[in-house]
């Protein structure tokens, strides 16, 4: 990979919010705040920090400062895989996901996307889990949080009607195009995990359990860090 001269280096890392981040062994790509959900339980609402990174951007990366950010981190080590996982909804920006993507395949970089599926509603004209494929990604985790349509509105409140089986039909699309797809929900009070689970069961995915995170976790964690 390329060494950038110390100039270069300096501006990537003088952005407000981080465009690449590590964390369990991976380096996580973070392009955009916008999302098309606002989950009762989403971090952004008392934190920008993912493992001790600010992640709030000041400005949408193009896909070279992506790049950049991706080869800078390299070079302070190698990573497992590189996941598109931020501030906001990576296929927001499904372009330059799927350029960034590419860009790996290229440098047999495994590549993985953490989305809340709702990549077809955001970008209708375009067969998001084909594209993905064709790009060379390896994996998706997909957010489904919710075993039916009226849970998942209460929890997730996306800005789209008719979410869940959009979420649902997704993470099919995924499976049919060879996809390494896993789809998550979060334990919080009330959650129906055993439905989750049937439903990936269902479309062929792996199911994952993802702890809930509260205001009170966060606040815990920091006083202990500061003590």
């Amino acid at each position: 990979m390329p060494v950038f001269t110390l100039e270069e280096a300096i501006t990537t890392s003088h952005a407000t919010g981080k465009i690449a981040y590590r964390g369990k062994g991976n380096i996580y790509v973070n392009i955009t705040n916008r999302c098309s959900s606002a989950c009762e339980y989403c971090l952004r609402d008392f934190t920008d920090e993912v493992y001790g990174e600010p992640l709030k951007l000041d400005h949408e990366p193009p896909v070279e400062e992506i790049e950049q950010a991706i080869e800078l981190e390299f070079l302070d080590g190698p990573g497992d895989e590189v996941a598109f996982c931020g501030f906001g909804e990576p296929t927001m920006r499904l372009d330059a996901v799927l350029a960034v993507t590419d860009w790996l395949r290229l440098r047999r970089i495994p590549s993985r996307l953490v989305t809340n599926g709702h990549g077809r509603l955001l970008n209708p004209d375009v067969d998001v889990a084909a594209a993905l494929a064709a790009a060379g990604l390896g994996a998706v985790t997909i957010s489904l949080n919710a075993a039916d349509p009226q849970t998942y509105d209460l929890i997730c409140r996306p800005i789209f009607s008719k979410t869940h089986r959009a979420v649902i039909r997704f993470a099919e699309e995924c499976v049919g195009h060879g996809l390494n797809t896993t789809l998550t929900a979060v334990d919080y009070p009330g959650a129906d995990i055993d439905g989750c689970r049937a439903i990936a069961k269902a479309v062929g995915a792996a199911f994952r359990l993802r702890g809930l995170v509260s205001r009170e976790d966060r606040e815990s964690a920091t006083k202990k860090e500061a003590e």
